[in-house]
């Protein structure tokens, strides 16, 4: 089968489509949970003696003695649990204390013994994690906590070991084409995540069939995974002498060399890599705040029903995936004819993928309960975050193709944190549940997104650093050579002597 395939489809494009499909699967075990939690906890029963808070979608039937949400139906479900807000905050961030752990490791292990098992092992410990979700969440939210924490440790080398394996397998000339292929996962899984999980839960009434069904189809990935893919072209078995010539050929300088030592001072000295960082903590902030917490907003603000939800939830994501799509094509098209520099186009689609979702989501919080309008804003703004994967996601390949999984886990890993404060956050500052509230949530993102682009519009590039093939015994010969050629000069006339 592997060898049919492979006289069919390209060697890099089989790597592409099961690293697209590997990426969805990751975000769809990361966030199910998300969307799953609404379900799972138990919903506070109101009296016709409570106060509602007048900035929400929420209103009362007084006569019945009871107060219902315009819109709002549940599922029969087997059972809940009493997680308060910041409890839910907790479980859904201490997925990225364990992510963030295992980022730099991930890149040095990719870089050193390639990425096909790196990412593969790691993966399949977070699918099998997931399937023992409805069993571990009936020891309580501590079980859960410790759960996710492990998810995130096997998930964490993911980017990293993705980011090594582009490295080997796209062409210069495909290289945003081909990053946004796999990245684009990340819609993807969102976009399945909120869709399936509500679609699951209505007709099974069972939030545990999510962690199940998401769980198993993550093991059928890692076979096939294993069975399809390899490090580089020179160990697939099945690849034709044509592409694989073609690769070795194009690529050149970015084939992964387990003889260079990473030159760790260079890279953490160097702006350009700094200025990715940042760049990525303020995305991952507005890409977790949405991905983890707009489900709670449309469920606990706007007052969907679950099936409503994992619709309205889903679709920004998906016109997202279309764009980072559409806009990688772009992206290529621009720097191959010339149009604008590397690091122009960089810069670009990096501002247009970070201002403009926080002006999406700003714009949603100020409509109130219009249902239309706040899915139309929250589409559009997300739409333009896709222009993020032709920018920052492709940017550690410019910078060093040799390194680039080592700066994909420093810059991936460090955007983590975001990943830790955004669900924390939410909890903290919507106790009430309230529109005002939630714009204080948006506000913050919108100053992440903004403020972090900045620095990337200033320091950031999209060229490759003279770091990338100088080992650290090649740094320090270099210095030797440059000081004996500074000292070594004739005492008569000061002429420097060659050596």
């Amino acid at each position: 089968m592997v060898k049919i395939i492979a006289g069919i489809v390209p060697a890099r494009y089989v790597l592409g489509i099961m690293g697209c499909i590997g990426v969805t699967l990751a975000l769809m075990l990361r966030s199910c949970l998300a969307i799953a939690i609404t379900e799972m906890v138990q919903n506070p029963e109101h009296t016709d003696t409570n106060v509602v808070n007048a900035e929400s979608c929420v209103v009362t039937n007084s006569g019945l003695g009871n107060n219902t949400l315009v819109g709002k139906t549940y599922t029969t479900l087997v059972t809940k649990f009493d997680w308060d807000e910041r409890t839910q905050g907790v479980i859904l961030s201490s997925f990225y204390y364990g992510y963030v752990l295992t980022h730099i490791p991930g890149g040095i292990l990719s870089q050193k013994f390639g990425g096909k098992h790196t990412l593969g092992l790691g993966f399949l410990c977070t699918a099998l994690l997931t399937l023992l979700t409805p069993m571990m969440a009936h020891y309580g939210s501590v079980a859960m906590i410790v759960l996710r924490f492990l998810e995130g440790v096997g998930e964490g080398t993911t980017f990293p070991a993705l980011c090594t394996l582009l490295a080997q397998w796209s062409p210069p000339n495909e290289r945003s084409f081909m990053t946004a292929l796999v990245f684009a996962g990340v819609q993807l899984g969102s976009v399945l995540a909120t869709f399936c999980s509500g679609l699951i839960m209505s007709l099974t009434a069972s939030w545990g069939q999510v962690f199940y069904i998401f769980g198993g189809l993550g093991v059928v990935w890692f076979v096939l995974w294993c069975a399809l893919c390899y490090n580089d072209p020179k160990s697939h078995p099945f690849i034709s002498e044509k592409e694989k010539k073609y690769l070795l050929d194009s690529i050149g300088a970015a084939e992964r060399r387990k003889d260079l030592e990473t030159p760790w001072l260079a890279i953490l000295s160097s702006l350009p890599v700094w200025s990715l960082i940042i760049a990525e903590i303020g995305h991952d902030y507005g890409l977790y705040l949405i991905s983890n917490d707009l489900p709670k907003y449309m469920s606990e603000v706007i007052g969907l029903s679950v099936s409503q939800n994992g619709i309205l939830s889903a679709l920004p994501f998906l016109i997202m995936w279309i764009v980072s799509m559409s806009s990688s094509a772009l992206a290529d098209y621009f720097i191959t004819r010339g149009i604008l520099t590397r690091t122009c186009t960089r810069k670009l689609f990096g501002t247009l993928g970070a201002v403009m979702p926080g002006v999406g989501a700003l714009a949603a919080s100020y409509v109130g309960c219009n249902t239309t309008l706040v899915a139309i804003f929250f589409t559009i703004g997300m739409a333009f975050m896709g222009f993020c994967y032709a920018s920052i996601r492709v940017n550690p390949i410019d910078l060093s193709p040799n390194f680039s999984g080592t700066i994909m886990a420093l810059s991936n890993g460090l955007g983590c944190l975001s990943g830790m404060v955004a669900p924390l956050s939410v909890g903290f500052l919507t106790q009430n549940k309230s529109l005002s509230e939630w714009r204080v949530v948006f506000w913050i993102m919108f100053g992440a997104l903004f403020i972090s682009n900045i620095f990337y519009v200033m320091f950031g590039s999209g060229e490759t650093q003279d770091w990338n093939e100088t080992t650290s015994s090649q740094h320090r010969n270099l210095d030797i050579e440059i000081n004996e050629k500074q000292t070594t000069s004739s005492p008569a006339d000061g002429t420097k002597y060659v050596s």
